[in-house]
């Protein structure tokens, strides 16, 4: 029997509210990346959360009630970002580097074949490759065919440059 989630509303603004003290303070970090502070905080916030889990865990329904034990069994993953400031808490730049391949892929109606499917992927990946490095996509493809067409040693590479 599932219970029906009356205290839904009450347990959504809580843990709304957590969220956005965590997304603040990691802002917070990634303008000032006083790590002290941070881990502080990061410290406290952890106990609250375990609290505010514990609290609310067992007057759940059904739905919120296994969103709660996934916020417990997955802390490691959703919120990874406490112990690792220097990753972002959102998934932003990934579903703004992906528009590109879905808007293609709603445009021309797909690949027909795996391998088709495949080869764009590739493709796509280089473009936003070069994009987020802040290099030029035709000059990139250019040396690539470059060196193939010369069988070059030497390709050009993706891999970012420290």
């Amino acid at each position: 029997m599932q219970l029906p989630g009356l205290h839904n509303q009450a347990i959504g603004e809580t843990f709304v509210d957590l969220i956005d003290e965590a997304f603040r303070n990691h802002s917070q970090w990634f303008q000032t990346l006083d790590s002290f502070s941070y881990n502080d905080w990061v410290n406290q916030f952890k106990s609250k959360l375990q609290h505010t889990l514990n609290q609310w865990i067992d007057k759940a329904g059904a739905k919120a009630g296994h969103l709660l034990r996934s916020l417990c069994d997955k802390a490691n993953q959703w919120w990874y970002f406490l112990d690792y400031p220097e990753v972002p808490p959102d998934n932003n730049q990934a579903e703004r580097s992906l528009r590109l391949a879905v808007t293609k892929r709603k445009i021309s109606g797909g690949s027909r074949s795996m391998e088709r499917f495949q080869h764009t992927a590739y493709l796509l990946t280089v473009v936003q490759t070069c994009r987020r490095q802040g290099r030029s996509v035709i000059n990139f493809f250019a040396q690539a065919l470059l060196a193939d067409s010369i069988n070059c040693q030497s390709c050009p590479s993706l891999l970012p440059k420290y």
